[in-house]
C-alpha cells in the first residue's frame, strides 16, 4: 500500500536520474503524479481498411506483411520501410532510426498498425506507427489512452506506466465532500474520479470524473477567497489617508491625458484609501489600458501620507522595468520619494542595502518579485500592497505580503489584464471590489490581425524579415517546449533552429520557455528588451512578460490550441509603441470550426468582448487539447468552459459557511482537514 506523500522514486523503475526528470514536470510525490492530469486523450478506435484512413489523422489498420521490411540508409538516417496493401488501397509504413523493427516484423503475421497518416509523393504513409498483436489491441479498443505533458527523456509511455502503478498501489482516500452535496450535483466519488481522469472508459466517464475534480478545485479556491473576505470585510484601516497635492500634480504634468476609465478607477482607489476602511480592490484592464500609472498614483498617495507602498510583479525583468519607470517619473516630476528594487537574483550586498532601505523607510516605494515576501524583508510602515497580474499569485501570497505590515491591515490593490467577464470576476475575486479600465489610451494604434493556415508561413517569415530590416522585433509563440511523441504541434526548440535557417543571418533568433532557469530567462528577456534579440521564439511564458515597445509582430503557431482570452493576452505583448503592430495567428489544424473561433480575434481587439464570446462558443464538453485558461490556481478547471459549475460551487461555498462557519459538524470533519491542508500548502508554496 502506497501513501500519496511518498517520493516519486518509491515507484518501481524510477531511480534518482528519472526522478529528476519528473521533478522538471513539477512531480515530486506519488500525490503529485496522481494529480498530473492528462493534457489530452487518444481514443483507441476499431481498425479500418486502408481506403478508410484519413490524411493528417491518427488511424489503425489491420494488415499482413507479404515481404520483409526494407532497411534504407541515407543522410545519417536509418529508415525501415514496409509497403502493405488490401483491397481498398496501399500504404507505406515507415520507422526512423529504429532498425530493430525490420527483424521484429514477421511476414504472414496479422498486425494492427496505428499512427498518423500523411501523404508523401502522392502516396499514403504511416510514420512511426505503433505495432500491436490483434489480442493486445482488442484489450485497448474503445478505451481512451491518456496523453501527458512530457519532457526530453521522459515519454508518454513511461508516465502512463508510472500512473498505472501509482493507481494500483495507492492507499484509498477518505471521501471529504458531504454526502448530500455529492448526491445533489451527481458528483463522482473522489477515488473513482482520480482513477478515471487518467483512464476513462469513454468520454461520458471522463466528463463524470472531471466534473468532480473541477468541483473540488473551485471549492477549495473559493473557500480560501471566502476566508479572506471574512477577515477583510469592513476592516478598519490602520493607515487612514488624506488626499495629497502630489497626485493631482503628477496627473497634470503627464505628457498624455488619462482616459475617463483611468480617472474613474483612480477616484475609486483614492476614495477607498481615504475612507477609513482598508482597501481591497481589483483593477481589471486590458493589456495596454494604462493600469500601471494608476498604481503609481496610489503609491504616491501612500508616500504623501508618510507611509510605504509595495508593488509585487511576477517576473524580475518586469520588476526592473517598473522600478526604472517609477524612478524616472519621480525624478521628472520633482517628487521627493525614493524607490528601491528587491529581486531574487540581486547580490547579497545589493539585497542587504535594499532591505536596510525598506526597514528604515528610506525607501517609500518598494518594487519586486516574490522576494518582497521573504522572511528577511521588513518594512517600517507598509500601508499599501499592490500585486500586478494577480492570477500569477496565490491567495496565500497576497495575504503573506499583507502580513509584512506587522499585523496591521494594509490597503490591497490587485491588478489583472485577464479579461474575465464581470459575473465571473465577482465570484473569483469575491473578497475584492472591482474597477474596470475598459478603454485604451487615444494614442494606441489598433493591432492589425490575420488568421491564416500553415501555407502562409513563408509569407509570414518574409514579413518578419521586413520588419527586422526596419529595426523592429517579433515574438513567435509555440504551444510546446520540445517535440512530443503524441501531440502534433510546433515546439520551441526545433522551431528556433528552423527559423534561424529561414531568416537572414542578420536577424538574431533566440528561444525562451518555462523550464529554463530563472537567471537564463531573465537574461534572454533583458536582451530582448534591450533590442539585442530580434525574434524571440517562446512558449506562453511571455504572456506576463516585459514592455517592449519596439516589438511589432506577434506570430502564434497552432493558435487553435489556445483559448481566445489567452491569445488576446499574447497579442497584447505588441502594439505598445508608436509603430503599427501585427498579430499573425496560424491555424495548424486547418479545421473550419477553429478558423471560425479564431476569426473573433480578427474582428475585435476588445478583451472583454472576446472573453464573453469565448464563453458562448465553448460548451461543457470542450475539454480536449491544451487547457484554455492557465490562470489562477487550477490544474484542471477552466473558468470559461466551467463557468456554470463555478457559479454553482460559489453558491454552495456561501451556503456551507453560512450554516457551519467553523465546519464543526461531524459531516464536515474530513472537509475541514482537507481545507486546512489546502491553506497550509498555499503558504508552503511561497518559498519563504
Amino acid at each position: 500500500m502506497m501513501t500519496q506523500g511518498q517520493p516519486i522514486e518509491e515507484l518501481k523503475g524510477i531511480g534518482e536520474k528519472t526522478g529528476k526528470l519528473y521533478r522538471k514536470l513539477g512531480i515530486e510525490t506519488v500525490e503529485d503524479l496522481l494529480h498530473y492530469y492528462p493534457r489530452a486523450y487518444d481514443p483507441m478506435e476499431e481498425p479500418v481498411s486502408i481506403g478508410e484512413l484519413q490524411e493528417n489523422q491518427t488511424g489503425a489498420v489491420r494488415t499482413v506483411l507479404t515481404k520483409p521490411a526494407d532497411l534504407l540508409r541515407f543522410s545519417g538516417l536509418q529508415l525501415v520501410s514496409a509497403p502493405v496493401k488490401d483491397l481498398t488501397g496501399a500504404l507505406t509504413l515507415t520507422w526512423y532510426n529504429m532498425p530493430y523493427m525490420r527483424s521484429q516484423l514477421k511476414t504472414g503475421t496479422p498486425y494492427i498498425f496505428r499512427g498518423r497518416v500523411v501523404r508523401k509523393r502522392g502516396r499514403l504513409a504511416m510514420e512511426q506507427p505503433e505495432v500491436f498483436s490483434e489480442e493486445d489491441y482488442s484489450r485497448l479498443v474503445h478505451s481512451m489512452q491518456p496523453i501527458y505533458g512530457q519532457t526530453r527523456g521522459l515519454g508518454n509511455k513511461a508516465i502512463a506506466k508510472a500512473v498505472s502503478q501509482a493507481l494500483a498501489h495507492r492507499k484509498l482516500e477518505r471521501e471529504f465532500l458531504p454526502e448530500d452535496l455529492r448526491h445533489r450535483y451527481e458528483l463522482a466519488e473522489y477515488n473513482f474520479a482520480i482513477e478515471h481522469i487518467h483512464y476513462p472508459k469513454d468520454s461520458k466517464e471522463l466528463l463524470f470524473a472531471r466534473r468532480r475534480l473541477v468541483f473540488d478545485e473551485f471549492f477549495f479556491f473559493l473557500a480560501a477567497v471566502s476566508r479572506l473576505k471574512e477577515k477583510r470585510e469592513d476592516l478598519k484601516s490602520d493607515f487612514p489617508m488624506k488626499p495629497v497635492q502630489e497626485t493631482e500634480g503628477l496627473i497634470s504634468s503627464l505628457p498624455y491625458a488619462l482616459t475617463g476609465a483611468q480617472l474613474r478607477t483612480w477616484q475609486d482607489i483614492s476614495s477607498d484609501m481615504c475612507s477609513g476602511r482598508a482597501m481591497n480592490r481589483l483593477v481589471q484592464g486590458d493589456v495596454g489600458s494604462g493600469k500601471t500609472i494608476v498604481a503609481v498614483l496610489a503609491l504616491i498617495l501612500a508616500a504623501g501620507n508618510g507611509c510605504q507602498g509595495a508593488l509585487m510583479v511576477p517576473t524580475e525583468v518586469l520588476a526592473r522595468q517598473h522600478y526604472e519607470s517609477i524612478t524616472q517619473l519621480l525624478a521628472q516630476s520633482g517628487l521627493p520619494y525614493k524607490a528601491v528594487l528587491i529581486t531574487g537574483s540581486m547580490t547579497a550586498k545589493e539585497k542587504r542595502e535594499a532591505y536596510r532601505m525598506a526597514e528604515s523607510q528610506e525607501a517609500d516605494i518598494i518594487v519586486g518579485t516574490h522576494a518582497l515576501i521573504q522572511e528577511k524583508v521588513n518594512y517600517r510602515r507598509l500601508a499599501l500592497v499592490i500585486t500586478d497580474e494577480q492570477h500569477r499569485f496565490g491567495v496565500g501570497q497576497r495575504e503573506a505580503l499583507g502580513k509584512k505590515s506587522g499585523g496591521a491591515a494594509p490597503h490591497v490593490l490587485v491588478m489583472s489584464a485577464t479579461p474575465i467577464p464581470r459575473t465571473l470576476a465577482i465570484i473569483l475575486y469575491g473578497d475584492l471590489d472591482i474597477s474596470q479600465i475598459d478603454e485604451l489610451p487615444a494614442n494606441r494604434l489598433p493591432i492589425k490581425n490575420c488568421v491564416v493556415g500553415k501555407d502562409y508561413r513563408e509569407n509570414a517569415y518574409r514579413f518578419i524579415a521586413g520588419q527586422a530590416a526596419q529595426g523592429r522585433q517579433a515574438y513567435v509563440i509555440c504551444p510546446m517546449v520540445e517535440e512530443s511523441e503524441m501531440i502534433d504541434a510546433e515546439n520551441v526548440l526545433d522551431y528556433t533552429k528552423s527559423l534561424r535557417k529561414a531568416l537572414p543571418e542578420s536577424v538574431t533568433v533566440e528561444y525562451l520557455h518555462g523550464r529554463m532557469k530563472g537567471k537564463e530567462k531573465n537574461k534572454i528577456m533583458e536582451r530582448f528588451a534591450a533590442g539585442e534579440i530580434t525574434v524571440l521564439v517562446s512558449t506562453t511564458v511571455i504572456e506576463v512578460g516585459v514592455n517592449v515597445p519596439n516589438a511589432t509582430v506577434m506570430m502564434i503557431e497552432n493558435a487553435e490550441r489556445f483559448g481566445l482570452a489567452q491569445l488576446h493576452q499574447l497579442r497584447g505583448r505588441v502594439g505598445r509603441g508608436a509603430h503599427q503592430s501585427y498579430c499573425i495567428m496560424i491555424n495548424g489544424s486547418g479545421d473550419e470550426g477553429a478558423m471560425e473561433r479564431l476569426d473573433i480575434l480578427n474582428r475585435s481587439n476588445d478583451g472583454f468582448y472576446i472573453a464573453s464570446e469565448d464563453l458562448k462558443l465553448r460548451g461543457p464538453g470542450d475539454i480536449f487539447g491544451i487547457r484554455q485558461s492557465g490562470d489562477l490556481e487550477f490544474r484542471l478547471a477552466d473558468i470559461f468552459t466551467d463557468a456554470d459549475l463555478l457559479k454553482t460551487v460559489s453558491m454552495e461555498v456561501n451556503r456551507l459557511f453560512k450554516e457551519d462557519p467553523e465546519l464543526a459538524s461531524p459531516d464536515h470533519e474530513e472537509l475541514k482537514k482537507r481545507l486546512d491542508t489546502y491553506f497550509q500548502k498555499s503558504y508552503e508554496q511561497l518559498n519563504l
